[in-house]
């Protein structure tokens, strides 16, 4: 009860609930955002080029670890077999784009024999993963 003498308090928001409520929207928006990535193949050191551009297209990626281990998509693959599993890939997926995922201190030779067996592929887009710099 208030006394009539007494000044009125000038009405006040508490803004701790809101910035709990803002805090957990926040956080929700920065978790649900790294699902949202996509990763294909193994994860590699991509050198940085300034034309470097986002394919919208589906593809499919074959990707040269460090240690030169060669993957499709993320099954682990031989040289010698490598064209065979992308023409196989090629016949069932919906495109024609093939993606090479190198890591920048993989040997050159190596990535050049990828190419290669690639190149052999009819109808098959080539292009090589970087980074933007």
């Amino acid at each position: 009860m208030r006394l009539p003498n007494e000044p009125d308090r000038p009405p006040q928001i508490n803004i701790v609930p809101m910035i709990d409520v803002i805090f957990a929207i926040l956080v929700y928006f920065i978790v649900s955002s790294l699902f949202l990535t996509r990763s294909e193949g193994l994860p590699v050191n991509l050198p940085q080029a300034e034309t470097a551009r986002v394919q919208k297209s589906k593809q499919i990626t074959v990707s040269l670890d460090r240690e030169g281990n060669l993957t499709v998509g993320d099954r682990p693959t031989e040289l010698d077999r490598l064209k065979i599993k992308v023409e196989n890939l090629l016949k069932t997926e919906q495109t024609k784009v093939v993606v090479i995922s190198a890591d920048k201190l993989v040997d050159h030779g190596q990535v050049v024999d990828v190419l290669d067996q690639l190149r052999q592929i009819p109808q098959v887009q080539l292009a090589i993963a970087a980074k933007k710099k």
